[in-house]
């Protein structure tokens, strides 16, 4: 695996899962990657946040996702990162990335049910966060 540290802070985890849902079509689209660099940039929950992790973060998960359990690996270690409450936003940041291109292909709605039910999102909220993240990124 990379550098990175086998424990991820909060930022770690939510950078590695936006990579992740990002990832799950096995391509990262330019606009995938400007959302994700301008969600950590702009956002106040990546205050102080070193943006030069974002590669080693998206390495292991790139590592990750080789190895045959990867993404259960993967979401073992957000979970383990990420306080219970920043569950719905970590959540919606996935959305934002999923949605940054204006089309969300199926394998990424899969990805962002798995990521639904991993972190326990209320389906009820979920809707309500993917509505938002649409509305968003509705193109003109």
């Amino acid at each position: 695996m990379s550098d990175t540290p086998a424990s991820l802070t909060p930022q770690d985890a939510l950078v590695a899962l936006m990579i992740a849902v990002s990832f799950s079509d096995e391509t990262i689209r330019t606009a995938e990657l400007v959302a994700i660099q301008r969600i950590v940039n702009h956002l106040p929950v990546f205050a102080g946040y070193d943006a030069d992790r974002i590669r080693s973060i998206g390495q292991t998960v790139f590592d990750l996702m080789e190895e045959e359990d990867g993404l259960d690996a993967l979401f073992g270690l957000i979970r383990d990162a990420l306080p219970e409450h920043m569950y719905e936003t970590a959540y919606a940041l996935s959305c934002d990335v999923i949605a940054a291109d204006g089309r969300a292909r199926e394998v990424e709605l899969r990805m962002l049910e798995e990521v639904r039910d991993e972190l326990q999102i209320d389906r009820l909220h979920a809707a309500a966060i993917e509505w938002g993240a649409r509305a968003r990124h509705l193109l003109p």
